[in-house]
């Protein structure tokens, strides 16, 4: 394996069970890969035995730079962000140099060293502020930002973006791009949010059940699932077999791609349009405020549809009354 963390035969097991089994893996430097799977799959896991942090039974082989990892090396190697930050007493500033004043480094010096990082994670205007007084958000950001400055060669972040707000979260993950961009860093991030995926990883592995289920370029994945399993995790929640829509394979499709046909003179008979017409019966409507969901059951089982924006409710047919639904940018299961 090249430079980066990596593994081969990683297998896990607690209690007499197999709790994640993952044949080869590796994390370029550089690159960041994105671990998404649903809650219990196996993701923390996984992060925990890649930095020999795990207390159950590991076997395996983990590989650093090309190198079998060992404790000593990966303490000096490795930087982790948890789900929930973990501040030491002392201001902003004095958790921000925690990890170079231990590697060493005198105050002065850390200060030096880490004050880019606290310029890029915008974290001036709270650097003499008492760590203990921080909202979740900012105590994240601080959590983030020690993690960079200590210049690690491999950073775990465990789903550091749970509990923050949109906005919160949608300025933390622009910050943590742009810092991450250009520097020798193997990352990996936990999460079960595809959007995360989208906005940090070049690369993507889909874990269900302790196993990797898919593996790629980040655009590749999320666009194109392998199977109903992994369909699901990406939100292609509707499946449609070949005996509903008479495609040669089974179709997935993500609710705001899945709508009602309102106008029954509205037709498409354009093969390059990428749409199928499916029948079934209306079973239910939701105002969800900013859409509508929509769910009809076919003759292959439910569909659901999300009709975005405001839809009068004295557009949509009777509940039980025949309905055509138009699904858009479905995608081919060829397993």
């Amino acid at each position: 394996m090249s430079a980066g963390i990596g593994c081969r035969d990683l297998r896990v097991h607690a209690g007499g069970r197999e709790l994640l089994s993952v044949p080869e893996l590796h994390v370029a430097s550089g690159r960041t890969l994105a671990v998404l799977g649903p809650n219990g799959a196996g993701k923390s896991t996984l992060l925990r035995a890649l930095g020999l942090l795990s207390s159950h039974r590991v076997s395996g082989r983990i590989v650093l730079d090309g190198r079998p990892a060992t404790r000593p090396l990966m303490r000096q190697a490795l930087a982790a962000v948890l789900q929930r930050p973990i501040l030491r007493r002392g201001t902003v500033a004095d958790n921000v140099i925690s990890g170079l004043r231990f590697r060493g480094m005198s105050r002065r010096e850390a200060r030096t060293e880490a004050w880019p990082w606290i310029e890029a994670l915008g974290l001036e205007p709270l650097v003499g502020r008492d760590a203990r007084s921080l909202s979740i958000g900012e105590a994240q950001r601080v959590s983030i930002t020690r993690a960079l400055a200590a210049g690690p060669r491999v950073l775990l972040l465990d789903e550091p973006f749970s509990g923050l707000d949109s906005t919160t979260r949608a300025d933390l993950l622009a910050d943590l791009r742009a810092a991450l961009t250009g520097q020798p860093t193997a990352t990996i991030l936990v999460t079960h949010d595809r959007q995360e995926a989208l906005a940090l990883a070049e690369d993507t592995a889909l874990l269900i059940d302790g196993r990797i289920r898919q593996h790629g370029s980040t655009a590749e994945v999320l666009d194109h699932p392998s199977d109903a399993g992994t369909a699901r995790l990406l939100g292609y929640t509707n499946l449609l077999p070949p005996a509903l829509t008479g495609r040669a394979h089974t179709l997935v499709a993500r609710p705001e791609h899945t709508q009602l046909v309102l106008d029954p003179s509205d037709r498409t008979d354009d093969p390059s349009d990428r749409t199928d017409d499916v029948r079934g019966t209306l079973r239910r409507t939701v105002a969800l405020g900013s859409a509508t969901r929509v769910d009809v059951d076919t003759s292959a089982g439910a569909l659901t549809c999300l009709h975005l924006g405001d839809v009068l409710a004295t557009e949509l047919p009777p509940i039980g009354s025949d309905v055509r639904v138009r699904i858009r940018h479905a995608r081919s299961l060829t397993s």
